[in-house]
């Protein structure tokens, strides 16, 4: 063997160092390499018994018809292998007759539907499609954490407009009190401006737009020339005979809008990664190609599966009774919060609610780890409620922008997509909340 022959990177028996490769530019924008929310607040730091309020996953499994059909499609040829791009037909015909009626149109399944490897890969296709250097994303804050490195990626910049919360809350107070101050939006719009993003219903927020609201987007939108993507992955989850209003339907906005949905989200079934875009042609289109060339097409076995749901769901009365479901978890939650006297903000919509944290006083002496220093306040409160109570929440400041991150430090993001079981033991050790309120 020669002498300078290298082993698993030994060279003579002395190890060698790896070599360093340049990053690409994006790689320093949009948070893609700091240390995100997620990798925080996981099981792996957190205390073994800790109960996962946190992070947006059912602890449940998706309803039985479906996953059967998930097993039958696994035993057929065809959807053990590719699909088309734009979805297997089966699924965009299910698409097409679920959604027509909520569009006031007849879908084109070939043109104006696209299914997408979950919700999160389908926006980032419309980004790459439509982004050049410099073009400006409005996002609304508090915002999804995964538009932002997606739209800089794509050289995009994004632009964020606050939704300012309520000054004081009361046992009355909901979602729709998160207002945009429409002043301030007008003034984000520059000539570079080419998209406003609206979630609704919101995450983190639960807020469900009004027909008002969006028609005041809609109107700049039109004068401004500008794309509307519409994430309404939570257009099954809607509380209190809450109204969900499309913004694609308003005047003049079909053309310029493309609206985002998910079979995760529909059907309890996150990991499935299925979701699908619905627009005109010229936005779906040129969305396609760029898809095509990120994933060419989506998992076949789990389209049929999905599409099963979409078929079957309207007379198994499936999304009213899910609906009735979420609202009692919502509703169980939110006792606990009152019972405690946490302050909150009734969620209209998704399964998140927010609570104000300002009252609970950290021990000066606690320990915390250094990931969590120099971030906001509230990084501070979720650790150490998730450390002293064993229920773990998610840091809203990590959905704002640097400047107006003071916004999100009043509060916890806690996800009610959980059985009644985990909610009540949830619920019973925030009764120890109290101990940690300041002295008034």
């Amino acid at each position: 063997m020669s002498t300078n022959a290298s082993t698993n990177g030994v060279t003579n028996g002395a190890p060698q160092k790896a070599p360093q490769f340049a990053l690409s530019s994006r790689m320093s924008t949009g948070r893609a390499m700091s240390l995100d929310v997620w990798s925080i607040f996981n099981a792996a730091n957190l205390p073994a018994d800790c109960i996962n309020l946190g992070q947006g996953y059912m602890n449940f499994a998706p309803p039985q018809w479906v996953k059967d059909a998930a097993d039958a499609s696994l035993n057929t040829v065809s959807a053990n292998h590719y699909s088309h791009p734009k979805g297997r037909i089966r699924l965009r015909e299910a698409i097409r007759d679920h959604y027509s009626k909520d569009f006031n149109r007849t879908l084109d399944v070939e043109n104006e539907i696209l299914v997408s490897s979950g919700a999160n890969e389908g926006q980032y296709a419309v980004w790459v499609a439509f982004c050049e250097p410099g073009d400006e994303i409005i996002l609304f804050e508090p915002y999804f954490d995964q538009y932002l490195p997606s739209i800089t990626f794509n050289h995009g910049v994004p632009v964020y407009v606050p939704l300012h919360p309520p000054t004081n809350f009361s046992d009355k107070t909901t979602s729709d009190a998160w207002k945009i101050d429409f002043d301030e939006l007008r003034r984000a719009i520059t000539p570079k401006t080419k998209m406003i993003v609206v979630n609704t219903p919101h995450n983190p927020v639960g807020k469900v737009f009004t027909e008002q609201e969006l028609q005041k987007i809609a109107d700049l939108a039109i004068e401004h020339n500008l794309i509307v993507m519409s994430d309404e992955v939570y257009d099954c989850l809607l509380f209190d005979q809450k109204p969900h209003v499309r913004i694609a339907n308003l005047p003049g906005m079909w053309e310029r809008t493309i609206t985002v949905g998910s079979a995760g989200k529909s059907f309890a079934c996150t990991g499935w990664r299925v979701g699908w875009l619905i627009g005109p042609q010229s936005l779906v289109g040129p969305t396609l190609a760029a898809q095509t060339r990120i994933v060419f097409c989506t998992n076949s076995p789990l389209q049929e599966a999905a599409a099963a749901g979409l078929e079957e769901a309207e007379q198994r009365g499936f999304f009213k009774k899910q609906v009735e479901e979420y609202q009692e978890r919502r509703d169980v939650l939110l006792r606990y919060f009152d019972e405690v006297g946490l302050k909150y903000s009734t969620p209209e919509g998704s399964y998140f609610v927010l609570a104000d944290v300002s009252d609970v006083q950290i021990p000066e002496d606690y320990p915390f780890p250094d990931m969590i220093k120099g971030r906001g306040r509230d990084f501070y409160v979720g650790w150490f409620l998730a450390q002293e109570l064993g229920v773990s929440t998610i840091p809203v400041s990590e959905f704002y922008c640097d400047e107006h991150m003071k916004i999100g430090e009043r509060f916890l993001r806690f996800a009610f997509c959980k059985d009644l079981d985990t909610l009540h033991k949830a619920g019973e050790r925030l009764r120890g909340i109290t101990k940690f309120y300041k002295k008034k």
